[in-house]
């Protein structure tokens, strides 16, 4: 989308001239990504693609002093929907696995709109949440079974180890 943009206002800019071949040209250079940043988003796509076969989270939340956090009703109540709904769903074909991402992502908006927790615990839950969120969203476009398999496992240990971290 951003280089669908960045085109299109090289267009913009090209297509305007008005007889300041200089300015122009100092604004398209301006528009132009460099190649770092080009690396960069490169990098963070290949991180977000990688991570949703992983759980990494796991090496950044904490325990409450070696204690479970303490989850409000609504959170547990939304994290065991989306359990069930992994447990309860067949998922054999390509457009099972996309409709159990659908129900997933209404099981997770609704923790989300839901939630009241504060604090370290809210955080710790944000750092559980935010990868199952990526990892949904990779199953809704997957375009292979093989591919939603592996997501699919993979979401399966996120919210079960919601279980680890939270009461």
């Amino acid at each position: 989308m951003k280089h669908v943009i960045i085109t299109l206002g090289l267009l913009a800019l090209v297509g305007c001239k008005d007889g300041k071949n200089e300015e122009t040209n100092t604004k398209t250079e301006a528009a132009k990504p460099s190649a770092e940043a080009t690396n960069e988003q490169n990098n963070d796509h290949s991180d977000k693609v990688s991570n949703v076969y992983q759980n990494a989270w796991t090496n950044e939340i904490v325990m409450n002093n070696g204690n479970k956090w303490q989850a409000d009703a609504p959170t547990n109540e939304g994290v065991q929907k989306m359990q069930n709904t992994m447990k309860t769903q067949t998922t054999s074909t390509l457009d099972a696995y996309h409709k159990l991402a659908e129900q997933l992502n209404d099981d997770k908006n609704n923790v989300v709109k839901n939630c009241t927790m504060q604090g370290a615990s809210h955080d710790n839950l944000h750092i559980w949440l935010l990868p199952l969120m990526d990892k949904i969203e990779a199953l809704s476009e997957t375009k292979t079974v093989e591919d939603a398999a592996k997501i699919k496992q993979s979401i399966e240990e996120n919210i079960n180890g919601y279980n680890t971290y939270f009461k």
